[in-house]
């Protein structure tokens, strides 16, 4: 391979790891605190369209972030409302959010913009800036180790520093402490006088916020607008990171950049000849569910999720 070749499937392995990494987290935050939640792709899918039609409306790629965030926030706080307050089954409450989302952006897709369930192209303001680090410094004309490194749009730096923060907040604060209690024993936290549904609340509203920065950065920066099930299973190859990652965030990341290099890969090599015959495309944009399955069928006994995980609190009077 050349390595010209290699640095470009490094630069597409960081951009499709991204949101990933935010959905992973987002997913890590709320199973920590014993809330399953199934429905990061609903959630990603949602702040998608939210993101993108309303940085087409306002023509900024802030508002149309924030639009993200708050979409994700809302269905966040349904399944919150599901599972914690009405102590529903929690995958039942992720099934019907994932498919909410996907009849609701078709359907307000096809209502606004009458475009078959997608919005309009975004141009100029509409979408995060490739490089912006390059443009601050007046760089046009990088080589390529630092276009690799510094030449990414802001949501791919944003997504990095959360892997280390997340760390730092779950194992070195009293907050992490606590949320990290609530999903192994949440009867000894309330025993404390700590509130086991305000953090499990606070875990869901984490959540939220960062599959609606996923969402975005999807609409606003590696695509130019929402496409019908843009998210495309990454919400559920998000969770086979998780469990594979044993639910710690530096394991999360580098499971993530594992699946962004094989969707990299995939979409580099068309189709592979390896001399004795020719491996079809098909198989190589397959690549990235097989390992889905692959990980989850010989990781998932290995893998102990919180204790008292997916069970609803009921406080004993």
């Amino acid at each position: 391979m050349e390595w010209a070749s290699f640095l470009q499937i490094l630069e597409s392995t960081i951009r499709l790891s991204t949101p990933l990494v935010f959905a992973c987290l987002a997913g890590l935050y709320s199973e920590r605190a014993g809330v399953f939640d199934i429905g990061l792709e609903g959630k990603m899918l949602v702040a998608a369209f939210a993101a993108a039609a309303a940085a087409f409306a306002t023509g900024s790629v802030w508002i149309g972030t924030l639009a993200g965030i708050g979409a994700a926030l809302l269905f966040a706080a349904i399944h919150g409302l599901a599972s914690i307050t009405f102590r529903g089954n929690q995958l039942i409450s992720g099934v019907s959010i994932n498919f909410l989302a996907s009849g609701l952006t078709v359907v307000l897709g096809a209502a606004w913009f009458r475009l078959g369930g997608q919005t309009p192209p975004l141009t100029g303001d509409m979408r995060f800036a490739d490089a912006p680090l390059l443009d601050l410094f007046g760089i046009t004309d990088p080589n390529p180790v630092i276009g690799l490194i510094f030449g990414h749009s802001v949501l791919v730096y944003v997504a990095l520093l959360m892997v280390p923060f997340s760390a730092w907040l779950l194992y070195r604060t009293r907050f992490g402490l606590r949320l990290r209690a609530v999903g192994e024993n949440p009867a000894a936290v309330d025993t404390a006088g700590v509130s086991v549904v305000g953090l499990r609340y606070a875990a869901v509203g984490i959540t939220g916020v960062l599959c609606g920065l996923a969402g975005a950065y999807m609409s606003m920066a590696l695509s130019a607008g929402f496409l019908r099930e843009m998210t495309a299973g990454r919400g559920y190859i998000a969770l086979a990171a998780l469990i594979f990652a044993k639910w710690r965030p530096w394991y999360c990341l580098m499971a993530c950049v594992l699946f962004g290099l094989l969707d990299a890969v995939a979409i580099r090599f068309q189709s592979i000849d390896i001399g004795v015959f020719i491996i079809p495309v098909q198989f190589t944009q397959a690549l990235p569910y097989i390992l889905t399955v692959i990980i989850l069928a010989g990781f998932v006994g290995k893998a102990i999720p919180p204790r008292a995980g997916g069970e609803p609190y009921v406080k004993e009077r």
